[in-house]
């Protein structure tokens, strides 16, 4: 019998080591898995490369871990914010490494890796520092550079609900980044706030199919966090 469900946030997160690169879904707060962020301070990995939409906000969830000083390095779009202060404080003092990814290249990179593509030519970045050192092509007249797949060994993602097998619905706006993020890691571990029988989620609302999600556990009041712009 099928069944990734965990019991608990501990054990989902047990299986990721020291200098393991971690998606983390969220847009801002939105869809942010906060308690396997929280789970995973825990358990005490280190030298973490982290691919975000953002950089954390206030002191609670990415921030969180990044004030643990848990990650190496950033991966991410939008690293500033009137609320980013940990990862302002860390970057000033030299202790972490940004890569700074523009957000539909973020998106498209990791589709890329989940659909098995070798990379991606973008127009988004030609003839900025982003593409220093990457190929650059012309294409029907317009200019274009060439992106590698983003992969991570682990993704931590959050869902409304999810069945045994792994099936994944999501809620409105919390979608965002984890349907991409489960394609392109190697074990994608999400965190759903029901965990219902087989066969009652509806087909046609499944967003991520079980085949791209290894782990998952059941946070029936999970937190949520708002944001300052």
């Amino acid at each position: 019998m099928i069944d990734k469900s965990v019991a608990t946030l501990a054990e989902a997160v047990a299986i990721i080591p020291d200098g393991a690169s971690v998606m983390i879904g969220g847009f801002g707060p939105a869809g942010q898995p906060l308690e396997l962020i929280d789970a995973l301070i825990a358990h005490g990995a280190r030298g973490l490369t982290v691919i975000s939409n953002n950089a954390g906000n206030g002191d609670s969830g990415l921030a969180a871990l990044l004030k643990a000083g848990r990650v190496r390095k950033m991966i991410c779009s939008f690293p500033r914010q009137a609320d980013s202060w940990v990862f302002d404080d860390l970057y000033r003092r030299g202790e972490i490494v940004l890569e700074l990814v523009p957000q539909g290249n973020l998106a498209a990179r990791m589709q890329a890796a989940g659909s098995g593509l070798g990379g991606i030519f973008t127009p988004t970045a030609f003839g900025t520092p982003l593409a220093e050192g990457k190929e650059t092509r012309t294409i029907d007249g317009r200019q274009y550079v060439f992106e590698t797949p983003l992969r991570a060994d682990f993704a931590l993602i959050k869902a409304d609900k999810g069945d045994r097998w792994g099936n994944l619905v999501y809620r409105k706006a919390a979608r965002n980044f984890g349907p991409v993020m489960a394609m392109a890691a190697a074990t994608t571990i999400a965190q759903v706030a029901g965990l219902v029988p087989l066969g009652q989620l509806d087909p046609e609302h499944v967003i991520t199919p079980g085949i791209f999600v290894q782990r998952l556990v059941a946070v029936e009041h999970p937190v949520t966090l708002s944001v300052t712009a």
